[in-house]
């Protein structure tokens, strides 16, 4: 047992230091002067509006801490004091800052994360600290501690900076599996508390209280998860109200119905948009309190998980108490790094039928986008903003909802869409098949052209299961019916002939892990699928978890993974001939992606053998998505990888001859 795990820490060891031919990546650029597009950095917005440069107008600072975007990045407003001004691309100013918070005292920006705070303007911007509190730990030693937000205020009136500091607690939550039959989540909510640390001293020589928990309505404040709060006048009355985010999309309001000197807080109330509760498009959402228009109301600065910030304007009125904002509107920026949401699913396709190949994607937003190649300029496509597409007039998106995603009801807004093109129906155009975040196989059928695709609402893909009920991953609660191909989560498919029958059969990750073939055959008219068949086998490692680490030693069918639950699925493959050996190897996602060689002796044979990455630059903590491209005319498979930070990253194939 002992030599069977060494073989196998071998060669994963291998794999990450060993890439064969190793590639060069290159973050893809629109390549289009003049374009403008959504202000954004990589997976997870932290933002720190603030007058960065010193010219008098409001600059964005915003902080991402996940691979490979990760950084504190200067976005430099190029437009003056205008309510929304086109930035310039982002530069990089620092690493990036888990839980960082600004706070305005005084007029002037202050930047605190857990028990410090970051100089701003020094020849380390953010990167030089000072500690302000003896622990960071001011909701005890739980390990499911998911938000620590430290900020400074005067919280009663008294001239000395106070701090609150907001906690996402998860310990009832959980993580994952906890449905019954019903799909009824079992555990308990996502916790969002805010604690006051009363300084009974000065600024100078702070003389700090433990923390205590802030109430309101008589209980303590608890938003569901991440709170982020503000503490600011939002209505106009003089005294200071709290403001919350949460974990998924939306803002809970307590007004202050005591006095600046002795605040005390009514219940929470979420904000409202015209009689509808205000939400962010997406989750995981960091709300900050600055008047960024400068007309004497404090707006909101809000980052969300696809590292986009959008600004939400006061209206400066209120409604039975209530403080009225507008609906978010993302700030823009002169167009840089391609981007599409997070944890983009790239697929290169030529959708518009002019002749090059474009981009259609997923992400984890569960958004289909559409990326037009405009032509070629200095050897690299130019790229149009991506368009979300529709089907059935209505914009495309994916969701998980209330009981959709295995790892609970705080996924409601992801859909981790993955998709491929292809003919599906054979009449000669291409449609678009996807899985998703719900582990459903569905096809878009193009009821248009070649030229204008037009999709139909999507439908379920179906098998001819020989079982009275179709097979479903063991910890899903839902049931499939009517011949449902349900399969792992957040995984690609694969369309294209592999029998060399002229139709389009399907491979994808099966209820069990394992890449499986679904053949197509005719039956009175109609173009059926088979049941999946384990064909796929692999040589020297067959049996891997999400995130393409190999966990045996041995040759045997090619389980792609092995893990159940919210660590299942996550596997995004193509196939493309990246040797040029005239046979479809397989490319599958890794911290970048790993080559499997074909080394099939016969034409339509499927055995792999894993060659490590294909190069090394780590591009995920999560996962990526591999496509083949050809955008030089040779014929030979490039590669192009969707990041987790939403960018696209390049590499021209080593196996090429130079030109």
């Amino acid at each position: 047992m002992k030599a069977v795990k060494f073989k196998i820490l071998l060669l994963n060891v291998l794999c990450l230091i060993v890439a064969v031919n190793a590639a060069v990546f290159e973050r893809l650029q629109y390549n289009n002067p003049g374009l403008e597009v959504d202000l954004g950095v990589g997976l997870w917005a932290w933002p720190l509006p603030m007058d960065y440069d010193n010219d008098g107008d409001y600059d964005l600072v915003v902080s991402c801490t996940d691979k490979p975007y990760r950084g504190t990045y200067f976005f430099e407003n190029t437009s003056g004091n205008v309510k929304m001004p086109v930035f310039k691309p982002p530069v990089k100013i620092a690493d990036g800052i888990g839980n960082v918070q600004i706070s305005y005292i005084d007029g002037k920006p202050r930047v605190l994360s857990p028990a410090k705070e970051h100089k701003i303007f020094s020849e380390k911007p953010l990167s030089e600290t000072t500690k302000i509190f003896s622990t960071t730990k001011v909701h005890g030693t739980s390990g499911r501690i998911r938000a620590n937000q430290w900020k400074y205020c005067d919280f009663d009136g008294d001239g000395s900076l106070d701090i609150i500091v907001g906690i996402g607690d998860w310990a009832d939550y959980g993580w994952d599996n906890a449905y019954d039959e019903n799909g009824v989540w079992q555990n308990g909510p996502l916790r969002g508390y805010v604690y006051l640390i009363k300084n009974n001293g000065s600024n100078e020589e702070p003389d700090y209280e433990e923390p205590r928990k802030i109430n309101a309505a008589g209980k303590p404040i608890d938003v569901y998860g991440m709170p982020s709060p503000n503490i600011a006048d939002f209505d106009g009355d003089g005294d200071l109200d709290i403001m919350c985010g949460e974990f998924v999309d939306k803002f809970t309001y307590f007004e202050n119905i005591g006095t600046r000197n002795n605040p005390k807080y009514a219940a929470g109330r979420y904000l409202k948009y015209q009689g509808n509760v205000l939400t962010m498009d997406l989750c995981m959402i960091v709300p900050v309190a600055v008047d960024w228009d400068r007309d004497g109301d404090f707006d909101l600065v809000v980052g969300q998980e696809d590292g986009r910030v959008a600004f939400i304007e006061n209206t400066g009125e209120a409604k039975d108490g209530l403080p009225q904002f507008l609906q978010p509107v993302f700030f823009k920026q002169q167009a840089a790094d391609l981007k599409f949401g997070a944890l983009v699913t790239p697929c290169s396709y030529d959708w518009d039928g002019d002749g090059d190949e474009d981009l259609v994607c997923g992400n984890t937003a569960g958004y289909i986008g559409f990326i037009e190649n405009l032509g070629m300029k200095k050897g690299m496509p130019v790229w149009a903003e991506p368009v979300y597409l529709e089907a059935d007039g209505e914009v495309i998106r994916i969701m998980a909802g209330i009981n959709g995603s295995i790892q609970g009801p705080c996924e409601r807004k992801w859909g981790y869409t993955v998709v491929t093109v292809a003919d599906w129906d054979h009449d000669g155009l291409a449609d678009i098949i996807a899985n998703s975040i719900l582990g459903e196989i569905v096809w878009f059928k193009n009821i248009g052209t070649k030229v204008s695709p037009k999709l139909a609402a999507a439908e379920k893909i179906k098998v001819e299961w020989q079982t009275e009920t179709p097979p479903k991953p063991d910890w899903n609660w839902k049931k499939p019916e009517n011949n449902e191909l349900i399969t792992q989560w957040r995984t690609s498919v694969a369309v294209r002939d592999f029998t060399g029958d002229g139709l389009n059969d399907l491979a994808a990750i099966d209820h069990e892990g394992y890449l499986s073939l679904f053949e197509r055959f005719p039956e009175n008219g109609e173009l059926k699928l088979r049941p999946g068949q384990r064909v796929f086998t692999s040589k020297g490692a067959s049996e891997y978890d999400a995130k393409g680490k190999a966990l045996n030693d041995t040759d045997g069918l090619l389980r792609l993974n092995s893990g159940v639950a919210g660590r299942s699925g996550r596997r995004k493959f193509c196939f493309a001939d990246w040797n040029n050996d005239g046979r479809p190897d397989l490319l599958v996602n890794s911290i970048n992606v790993n080559y499997l060689e074909n080394i099939s002796k016969s034409a339509n044979g499927y055995m792999f053998q894993d060659e490590g990455q294909v190069g090394e630059h780590v591009l995920a903590g999560h996962t990526t998505c591999p496509t083949a491209v050809n955008w030089n005319g040779s014929g030979k498979a490039d590669l192009l990888i969707g990041g987790e930070d939403g960018c696209f990253y390049y590499c021209r194939n080593p196996y090429q001859t130079s030109e």
